[in-house]
């Protein structure tokens, strides 16, 4: 059983501001950082929390990923936004793409933001939630480095490419449905191999097609799509929405987000938001409620995102983040390595 250590949410906050300020990143990227990786550590998506402080380190030391880049708006027309995450880490760019999309969409009922030159961008649950908290719905479609192979073959091809969606509701937390297109999110799988433990039948498969219990082989080969040929498909979807679009790297051609080596993975996201009161003026969160109550009314369902809803309320009462010693360590080390 692996040792865990407990810390203040503020502790565990500077412990991931000071590793990225330590290795060249600049002050408001580092808050921009460390507030994603705290937030995904509270909603209990540890793989896409502390966990990366490691990864990210080591790309900003060989200059993998620049910790002072600056996104820039390189295109305006209407609705439309183009942004240039400038190689830097994902989350300063969303935080300018939800900045632009909740004043346009309110302008046009719509509006839409292509990020290029991207990174890693965590949870894109909470970012699609950030919209919704501003009554927006939002959509948003982003590739990752290759994980899955395309339906019948063996080799990785497609990214997880996650596909998250929001919609605000009058009087409750937003809806928020997250999932990446691989059975399990990778990032799960990076973390049972950093604590040495097996992952379930039917999440990987190894270099040779085999079906594996071994994170480490599992990260060797491939991970497995959400319904089959189906998930397969949308994996497809999403790297055109995402990577064509954009102008941005296919996974295939994009490097790893885990470790130091090739250039930056240069990866894409496409954000969606929707005003829906010029859709369908006042009738939009009565409608919203009549399904969800639909839903409620059947014994032993739930929403999508209540369990992360419910990590979360937990946390907010603790105030306290649950992290590997082993991993605390290594943060606490590469810190001081600087220093």
């Amino acid at each position: 059983m692996q040792n865990t250590l407990q810390l203040d949410e503020n502790e565990a906050w500077k412990l991931a501001f000071d590793a990225l300020q330590q290795h060249q990143t600049s002050t408001e990227n580092a808050k921009e950082v460390a507030d994603a990786l705290i937030c995904a550590e509270i909603d209990g998506q540890s793989g896409h929390g502390l966990s990366r402080i490691p990864s990210y380190v080591q790309q900003l030391s060989s200059g993998k990923v620049d910790g002072n880049a600056k996104p820039a708006i390189v295109g305006s027309n209407g609705a439309v936004i183009r942004i240039d995450a400038k190689n830097g880490f994902a989350y300063p760019a969303l935080s300018l793409a939800i900045k632009e999309l909740t004043s346009c969409s309110k302008k046009y009922g719509i509006a839409v933001t292509s990020i290029s030159h991207s990174h890693h961008f965590g949870q894109a649950g909470r970012h699609v939630e950030r919209l919704a908290e501003s009554g927006l719905i939002g959509l948003m479609f982003g590739n990752t480095p290759k994980a899955i192979p395309p339906w019948g073959g063996s080799k990785a091809l497609f990214g997880t490419n996650p596909i998250a969606f929001s919609s605000p509701r009058s009087k409750a937390s937003p809806l928020v449905i997250d999932l990446s297109l691989s059975k399990v999110a990778r990032g799960k799988v990076m973390l049972a191999n950093q604590k040495n433990e097996r992952i379930p039948q039917g999440w990987a498969i190894d270099e040779k097609g085999n079906p594996t219990s071994d994170a480490k082989k599992a990260l060797a080969g491939a991970m497995l799509p959400i319904g089959d040929a189906k998930g397969s498909a949308l994996a497809l979807m999403i790297e055109i929405l995402s990577a064509a679009l954009t102008g941005s790297n296919f996974g295939f051609e994009a490097s790893s987000f885990f470790d130091s080596e090739g250039d930056s993975p240069g990866v894409g996201q496409l954000l969606i938001a929707i005003d829906p009161s010029f859709f369908s003026g006042d009738v939009f969160s009565e409608r919203v409620e009549t399904i969800i109550n639909a839903i409620l009314e059947q014994p032993s369902t739930r929403l999508p995102g209540n369990k992360r809803l419910e990590k979360r309320k937990w946390r907010e009462k603790t105030k306290t983040i649950a992290i590997p010693q082993e991993l605390y360590d290594e943060i606490v080390k590469l810190t001081k390595s600087i220093s």
